[in-house]
């Protein structure tokens, strides 16, 4: 979606001012609409999980120690606290160290995503304990599921016999009233760059469970290979399962893969949350401001979601726009304090037991996002953020190229942030549909010459995806374009067309932002196929599991599910947000993480273990 989406997808006469997004698939009414539906609770995926976890630790009864690995510590902590796992007899708690443990209790609990290399540390634990002549019992909870390849090591080290495992079907946490995230950054790596299909059926589940607490939906349109293999596990499961008749509070259901727009994650985000999100990072909806924000030498963790009243009033404006409201917000706020003076002591009274605290903690966040304003403003000096979005908005359009070139390489020789160079030369790539050869092997040298020549195979990932390619030579980029296109509208063709779709992996962004330049009415993909052509292809559009309830109510056909598997940014949520805002319809986000430049390339660095 646009990366500026929340002031510039939409313009007079349906233009944009940049790239336009490719969710243009939502039905639009034709006015304004201010009768919003109301959103389902998703508490309800709280309490499941949080009940089928409690049930897990009771299966190993008595106090016990509990591991838990190191990113599933903040998603835990938002289902089930400290104080929730000790009255079931949880009596430490203890982060997954890779290192000999600790711990004297007579019964360990570890609760661990499927991952070879948690295994093999708890193969060492329990073999060292063993060794040393020590019995204990030994419980292994896998999220949100457990695969056959992690048994298979429990049998390799010889002791399948001495644990027993469980699966905690922790497949969503809702982050805010419309945002649902699986909390699995992995996703993108393994499934878009190693082909490891493992979390497919982990992505079908949610949509079963989805389905199951407030479906049926009505119709599911989707576009990417691995939305299609969701999808199609998701059916599985419903054929599999007891159909009921019910209402169903989701209307339709749009899937998307991350690879068919790589360019809004490569944008700066704009919007404030987002630029949040870019500078402190926002972990499982929780922020840690430290004390340049909190101005004291402390640092907080902030909660940002909908219930705090002030970041929920800027969290979708455009970044300049933000210190204008937080001053008025200012004023207003003492305004309402001021009123103490001239009351009479029941009408401070009053005050105090039914305005004050509110007051209060309304400061107390007016402060915090003044803070976080004035840090990000420091961090991004105007003229340096200024020239930065410059560049930007020349490649979405299209314009000086030759000047973004040698800004970008300015940027690599005086070494600025590494992330940040590597993220314009993606973005480079893909406005461009791939660099010119000598521009690819010049800022490639000046790149690993910056920034040292271990980042070489991090270029070999991007490549792969598609993200920083050269352009072919000996055939011009129009015609490779064509005899693509003809593969791939031929629909006899078949498996050879998908094979060779996905081996011409191209961005076609400008193509694209001239194709998508408006928000179409439709009713599926139909009058799109060359814009799906462009995307690489494997759209669908599918009925739902509603026919037999009759005709759907109007508020759950304005309520849609849009699903992105590899992680969307806050951006593109902000876009949603006002697209139904504009036209009286409630998205639903679910992500499989969320995601932002940084995070998307450091995803795709090849020096991990």
């Amino acid at each position: 979606m646009s990366p500026h989406a929340t002031r510039r997808v939409f313009t007079s006469k349906g233009q944009t001012d940049g790239c336009s997004p490719p969710l243009s698939l939502i039905p639009m009414a034709q006015s304004i609409r201010r009768d919003s539906p109301e959103l389902p609770d998703f508490s309800l995926l709280k309490r499941l999980a949080r009940d089928q976890l409690i049930y897990l630790l009771e299966q190993l009864p008595g106090r016990k120690d509990l591991f838990i690995d190191a990113d599933l510590m903040s998603p835990l902590d938002r289902i089930a606290n400290v104080s929730t796992l000790k009255q079931h007899e949880v009596d430490k708690l203890y982060k997954v160290e890779y290192k000999p443990i600790v711990s004297t209790s007579d019964q360990l609990c570890f609760l661990i995503r499927p991952r070879l290399q948690s295994v093999k540390w708890i193969c060492d634990v329990v073999n060292a304990d063993k060794a040393a002549g020590k019995f204990r019992r030994y419980k292994l909870i896998f999220t949100p599921q457990k695969f056959y390849a992690c048994e298979n090591v429990l049998e390799e080290q010889g002791i399948f016999g001495d644990v027993t495992t469980d699966e905690w079907g922790f497949h969503l946490l809702p982050l805010d009233d419309d945002i649902i995230s699986l909390e699995l950054p992995e996703f993108f790596r393994d499934y878009f760059l190693d082909g490891n299909q493992r979390w497919v059926r982990t992505a079908g589940c949610v949509l079963h469970l989805l389905h199951s607490l407030y479906g049926p939906f009505s119709k599911v349109y989707g576009i990417g290979r691995c939305s299609k293999m969701a999808y199609e596990s998701w059916r599985e499961q419903v054929e599999e399962g007891e159909q009921k008749g019910r209402d169903g509070e989701i209307g339709s259901v749009f899937l998307f893969d991350r690879d068919v727009d790589y360019v809004t994650p490569m944008c700066s985000q704009v919007v404030y949350e987002g630029l949040v999100d870019d500078i402190f990072r926002i972990k499982c909806g929780c922020v840690e401001f430290g004390p340049e924000v909190t101005s004291s030498d402390k640092s907080l963790k902030v909660m940002l979601n909908s219930q705090d009243k002030v970041f929920n009033q800027i969290r979708n404006e455009h970044f300049s726009n933000v210190f204008g409201f937080l001053s008025q917000k200012a004023k207003n706020l003492q305004t309402a304090y001021d009123k103490r003076c001239g009351m009479d002591i029941k009408q401070i009274k009053t005050f105090v037991s039914e305005e004050l605290k509110g007051l209060k903690q309304e400061h107390r966040l007016l402060s915090l996002h003044i803070g976080a304003s004035e840090s990000m403003m420091k961090k991004k000096t105007k003229q340096e953020f200024q020239e930065l979005l410059k560049t930007e908005h020349s490649l979405l359009e299209g314009f000086d190229i030759r000047e973004c070139i040698t800004f970008i390489e300015e940027h690599i020789n005086r070494q600025c942030s590494m992330i940040e160079s590597l993220r314009l030369l993606c973005l480079l790539s893909l406005t461009e549909n791939g660099l010119l050869s000598k521009d690819y092997k010049s800022m490639k040298a000046q790149y690993l010459q910056s920034y040292g020549v271990d980042h070489l195979p991090t270029f070999a990932n991007l490549k792969q995806l598609g993200i920083l390619v050269e352009q072919p030579t000996g055939e011009t980029l129009t015609a490779m374009e064509n005899k693509v296109g003809k593969l791939v509208n031929d629909r006899a063709a078949g498996k050879l067309t998908d094979a060779f779709s996905s081996l011409a992996k191209k961005s076609h962004f400008r193509a694209l932002s001239r194709r998508l330049n408006l928000v179409l009415e439709r009713d599926g993909w139909t009058g799109l196929e060359e814009v799906t052509r462009l995307l690489n292809g494997q759209e669908f559009a599918a009925s739902g599991c509603s026919e037999a309830d009759g005709k759907a109510r109007s508020d759950t056909q304005r309520t849609i599910l849009v699903m992105f598997l590899g992680g969307c940014t806050f951006s593109e949520i902000s876009a949603l947000r006002f697209l139904g805002k504009e036209k009286g319809y409630k998205f639903i986000i679910v992500t499989t993480a969320i995601t932002n430049s940084a995070r998307l390339i450091e995803a795709l660095l090849d020096n991990r273990a």
